[in-house]
């Protein structure tokens, strides 16, 4: 299973400015109230909660506080090859940056070791323009002799950081039932043995705390219970705006799933509306509820709001 999106941040004055200075292939932090200089830049000191203008440059070396290794990196981490994790306090600051080391091996991490930033070949203002740290022993990779910075540009004031999950989702015996049941085209539910609710997906009641043990056949057919109608496009979007994302109450079932309405325009979606599942063709079919390509109406007489108000 697959979660990703683009988080677009606006960085205002404190944190602006220290993203601009990694495009500068500086490090800036920020001076509070007891003295201390923090790195990353804090926005706002902790002891007189007041606004922190005082930006203090510091030095691109520094010394590891702390460490872990790792083994297996995953998809987006700084480096493809066995790495370091570390907190490392830089010289002249007072708090730690946690950052990446390449190291080479593990034998060569240790805390109270001097590491030294090595630099992006194109820094953008992100904190990815520490490509990562390195030994200081060592002899400085290309990235690290690299001096001059870029030309002056425009201040930075927003980044964008792509996040990206992938995980593997091990189906419980009733999860397992329900999207077997999909693969065959088939809306599976769980009836919990204690309050009597169909649960679709099955799963352990939130109410009683058993497992919905006793397999109910749901409908493809319900009601719409509430709505968004998405206007706004962003990145990876399927649709074209605007569409509606609903809650739909399929008949048989005691809780409503979400799913896309379609087939009408938006604007005509409406609370106790009647819809009908449209599925993908059968030779698109596996055991994944996007079996359901949307839901549309089905033209029958709105359901009245007494049959849907608990679901609300």
């Amino acid at each position: 299973m697959v979660i990703g999106f683009d988080y677009t941040r606006s960085l205002g004055p404190v944190l602006g400015s220290f993203m601009t200075g990694l495009r500068e292939r500086r490090v800036l932090g920020s001076r509070t109230s007891d003295g201390r200089i923090h790195v990353p830049p804090l926005e706002y000191d902790p002891v007189t909660h007041a606004p922190v203008t005082d930006l203090v440059e510091v030095l691109t070396t520094g010394t590891v506080i702390s460490w872990t290794w790792t083994h297996r990196p995953l998809e987006g981490q700084p480096l493809a090859h066995p790495f370091g994790w570390a907190l490392i306090r830089l010289d002249g600051a007072d708090t730690t940056l946690l950052h990446a080391v390449d190291a080479g091996e593990p034998g060569r991490m240790r805390t109270g070791m001097r590491v030294r930033a090595r630099w992006a070949a194109n820094p953008v203002g992100h904190i990815r323009d520490i490509e990562c740290f390195e030994p200081a022993e060592t002899s400085p990779s290309q990235a690290s002799a690299r001096v001059a910075a870029p030309a002056p540009d425009a201040p930075v004031t927003t980044i964008v950081t792509p996040i990206l999950l992938r995980y593997r989702h091990t189906a419980s015996d009733q999860e397992s039932r329900y999207l077997r049941a999909l693969a065959e085209g088939r809306l599976l539910g769980g009836r919990c043995p204690a309050c009597r609710k169909v649960y679709l997906p099955p799963r352990v009641c939130p109410a009683d705390g058993v497992p919905t043990d006793e397999e109910v056949v749901v409908t493809d057919r319900g009601t719409v219970t509430t709505f968004c109608v998405v206007n706004v496009p962003f990145a990876g979007q399927r649709l074209d705006p605007p569409y509606v994302v609903a809650q739909v109450l399929l008949d048989g079932a005691d809780i409503p799933l979400s799913h896309l309405i379609l087939g009408c325009p938006a604007g005509q979606v409406r609370m106790g509306m009647r819809v009908a599942a449209v599925w993908r063709e059968r030779a698109q079919w596996s055991h994944t509820p996007e079996n359901i390509a949307h839901f549309a109406p089905t033209g029958e007489p709105d359901a009245p709001c007494e049959s849907y108000a608990d679901q609300l």
